[in-house]
């Protein structure tokens, strides 16, 4: 045990958490020069493009006598849940910080997850190579934030390997033995249990569920029988061993390892992260509505390892096929990725425009726009997304909740007592300069800061808003505000009441419920004048007059008209015979009108992406 170390790297997106676990692997002899490429840790061709870590890996390198077993995060708020399940496998932390950034948004919520696990922090400064780096800035930074000395610093690049060697050294001489876990899940105290905690877990699809596991005590064997304690499943360990990145195949997994275990499981459902494994012999199971308790053979309940929660989506789209014979292949893709993928959730969603197709739910934005590329990518599939919303908890006047996930779902409003919407904490890292610019964007959303506090020359804004205005494009909001300075990170924080309606949009007298969108009261009559007028644009002209209309129930808010089509009747006659004219010129307003009450206005796809982006 005194010659394992676990650790994982934490940083905002893009300050060289992957680039630095490509050196140490090289450095290490972990993976030899010829098969060394950019990113090895990220498997997937979109964090690759995309330079962002989207799936966590592990890697088991060996470095002066000692194991060392690393897990590459992901930045992304979205995929929070995973990078705290990841600090609760490890006992230390190399904090990455960009040299010529500084501390970020994401930076600061790391390292809170990190001291929250009681893990020990070893700083690093990256990109120290690079012309406009500031090194003493950065360095002034993280001695503010951490209360260390600059001694304890490190500085490297990841690009060139310097100082890749010291951060592997200090992960030695200054991280902890791996730690064990008692029955009551306090630490240092042994029980008789094995117990392993699963950090991750994927589909393969020739082998099944694999999972990621940090043994906390006793040991899994190949072959062995294993239970995952709150899930309450059994299945069967076929292959246990380490990753080097590659599967390397042991007979089993001791205590204060870190390794995988290949599943006859079929779904990540049925082992989801942060699920503690046992061993299944002798051990009994009761289920019921609140869950999944396990006892031993003397009727004793045996406790998992602390912190598991099911994760739930709040971020709600409907996905449609271009073409409605594609339906059965999006439903096939995405049985195969939620396989893979426990946080997505989906259900069938039938619209009378658009056909049928799914509500899919995801963790946040970069979930949801990951899942799009991969179902158009890997599957090939032409997509309409519909505009993205979160779940409301309705409570009806009988005292009844409900929870409805679009607009399109809301009853009747005479039978609402009061309509809650989820609301976000939120963290924004600044200059100083921009804070003036940030605040009033905050308030633009519905929004209140809460605090505001300053390490070295940036601010940092604590602020609270509703989850729905912070959906469309706030970041890209945020961005412009800040010529691309501001760094962003928020968590759910309870619902709240509020005085919210659906707003209805008509086209030519026919409500279209994929459009339909919640919203606070105060700000209906500009989402409606904004989004008739987009509508505007999109709808292709008809032979007849269209009539665009947005409605809080039977009051109409907002209206456009798309003009029809004029075409000169009277053109044939070469005399100047005013009744003739006249009576042409009836005749067509008939035809027009008769067209109006039959014709059905074709709407184009681009329709229902238009409230993505709001000017």
């Amino acid at each position: 045990m005194e010659k394992i170390r676990n650790f994982c790297i934490i940083a905002h997106i893009d300050h060289g958490k992957s680039t630095i676990a490509d050196r140490m692997m090289e450095l290490t002899g972990t993976v030899e020069k010829r098969e060394m490429k950019e990113q090895l840790l990220d498997s997937m061709e979109l964090e690759r493009e995309k330079g962002i870590t989207i799936k966590l890996t592990p890697v088991t390198m060996k470095w002066k006598g000692h194991t060392l077993n690393l897990i590459d995060t992901p930045g992304h708020v979205d995929f929070s849940y995973e990078v705290s399940r990841s600090l609760q496998a490890v006992e230390s932390a190399v904090l990455v910080v960009d040299a010529t950034q500084g501390i970020q948004a994401q930076t600061l919520a790391n390292v809170y997850l990190a001291i929250e696990q009681d893990l020990k922090i070893i700083p690093v400064i990256n990109k120290v190579d690079l012309p406009a780096a500031d090194v003493e800035g950065t360095a002034a930074q993280i001695m503010n934030l951490l209360g260390c000395s600059r001694e304890e610093i490190i500085e490297a690049s990841g690009k060139t390997g310097f100082g890749v060697d010291k951060i592997l050294d200090a992960v030695i001489s200054r991280g902890p033995e791996p730690r064990v876990v008692s029955r009551d899940g306090s630490l240092g105290l042994r029980s008789s249990i094995t117990k392993a905690l699963i950090f991750d877990s994927y589909f393969d699809d020739y082998r099944g569920v694999v999972l990621y596991v940090r043994i906390f005590e006793g040991e899994i064997a190949k072959n062995a029988e294993i239970l995952m304690m709150a899930a309450g499943t059994k299945g069967l360990a076929l292959e246990v061993g380490i990753l080097t990145p590659k599967m390397k195949s042991q007979e089993k997994l001791s205590e204060g390892q870190i390794g995988y275990i290949v599943t006859n499981l079929k779904t990540t459902r049925e082992a989801k992260v942060g699920d503690t494994v046992t061993l299944a012999k002798g051990l009994a199971i009761k289920k019921d509505e609140g869950g999944t308790e396990v006892f031993d053979t003397s009727g004793k309940k045996l406790e998992p390892l602390p912190g598991y929660k099911n994760v739930l989506p709040f971020v709600y789209a409907g996905f449609f096929p271009v073409s409605n014979d594609q339906y059965k292949e999006l439903k096939e893709a995405i049985e195969k990725l939620s396989l893979s993928d426990s946080a997505l959730r989906y259900e069938p969603e039938n619209s009378p425009v658009l056909g049928f197709g799914l509500r899919i739910g995801f963790l946040g934005l970069l979930h949801m726009d990951i899942i799009k590329e991969r179902l158009e990518r890997e599957f090939g599939l032409d997509l309409i997304v519909t505009n993205p919303s979160t779940n409301y908890e309705v409570v009806m006047n009988n005292g009844e909740v409900l929870e409805i996930k679009s607009a399109a779902d809301l009853p009747d409003a005479s039978e609402i007592r009061e309509i809650r919407e989820p609301w976000v904490k939120g963290e924004i890292i600044v200059p100083k300069p921009m804070i003036g610019n940030v605040l009033n964007l905050i308030n633009a959303k519905r929004g209140h800061q809460t605090s505001v506090s300053y390490i070295e020359e940036r601010a940092v804004i604590d602020f609270e808003a509703p989850m729905a205005n912070l959906l469309t494009d706030f970041y890209d909001q945020l961005k412009s505000a800040t010529s691309g300075y501001a760094s962003f990170n928020y968590e759910l924080n309870g619902y709240r009441a509020d005085d919210l309606v659906r707003i209805d949009f008509l086209v030519a007298g026919h409500k279209m419920d994929a459009l339909s969108v919640m919203a606070h009261r105060s700000e209906a009559d500009g989402i409606g004048r904004e989004v008739t007028k987009k509508l505007k644009e999109v709808i292709p002209r008809q032979n007849y007059e269209v009539a665009l209309q947005a409605a809080i129930g039977a009051r109409v808010i907002a209206r456009e008209t798309i003009g029809a089509y004029r075409k000169d009747v009277t053109v044939k006659i070469h005399t100047g015979d005013r009744d003739r004219k006249a009576k042409l010129l009836e005749k067509q307003k008939r035809g027009k009108a008769r067209m109006k009450r039959f014709g059905k206005v074709d709407i184009p796809s681009e329709a229902f992406t238009v409230m993505l982006k709001r000017d």
